[in-house]
Order: C-alpha cells, then sequence, then structure tokens
C-alpha cells in the first residue's frame, strides 16, 4: 500500500510564469497563478509547478561535479519534428549530435535538463 501520492514536480526557476509557457507550449495544458507560485496542468491531469528561486543557478549537463538533479524524459512521436517546435518555444540542445539514438537532451529556458524519447 502507498504512503503518498504524487501531486506534482515542482521545478525552482527565476521566473515561474514563464517556465510555465514553456512548458505548456510543449506539452499543452493550462497555466494558472502567478508570482512566486504557478500551476500547469497539463492533459490526463498531471501536474507541473514552477517556484521562484532567488539566486537560481542553473544545473549542468554533464558535469558530475554539478548535479543535474533530475530531469523529465518526454515521449514523443517524431523526435525531428518535435525538436523543431521546441527549440521555437526556446530550449536549448545539450546533446542532440547522435541522431542514431532514440532520445535527445535539451535544456529549458531556466537551465533545467530534459530528454524528448522516442515513444
Amino acid at each position: 500500500m502507498a504512503i503518498a501520492e504524487l501531486g506534482a514536480v515542482v521545478l525552482d526557476c527565476p521566473d515561474p510564469r514563464a517556465l510555465a509557457g514553456f512548458y505548456a507550449g510543449m506539452l499543452g495544458g493550462s497555466v494558472e497563478g502567478e508570482g512566486d507560485w504557478v500551476d500547469l496542468t497539463v492533459p490526463g491531469g498531471r501536474a507541473l509547478a514552477f517556484q521562484a528561486a532567488p539566486g537560481f543557478v542553473p544545473p549542468k549537463w554533464p558535469a558530475p561535479d554539478h548535479s543535474q538533479q533530475f530531469h523529465l524524459d518526454l515521449s514523443v512521436e517524431d523526435l525531428d519534428a518535435a525538436e523543431a517546435q521546441i527549440l521555437a518555444l526556446g530550449a536549448k540542445p545539450l546533446d542532440t549530435d547522435d541522431r542514431s539514438r532514440g532520445f535527445r537532451v535539451y535544456a529549458d529556458p531556466a537551465g533545467h535538463p530534459f530528454c524528448l524519447c522516442r515513444a
């Protein structure tokens, strides 16, 4: 029996509203809130939350001395099409050169790493 249920994954960032907008552009859903805390509810009811973090320093990837702390794996049907769309939203490529793999690594506008994974 589970002790708890996952409520949301929360990302620290300098601008919660802007980062929620980035993820809404990629995942769909609705953005609610202003200021230091903004929620994104994606289709299916899952949630991401974004919390203001003064002095935020983004993780570095790959860098064993600067842990990435976590990353999101996001499933897509077409890696090339999804890549073009997320780059237009403001994602930055981190590890995308090997086109034979089933995943590519990017950073969101606040510097959090995430992967697009072939579904």
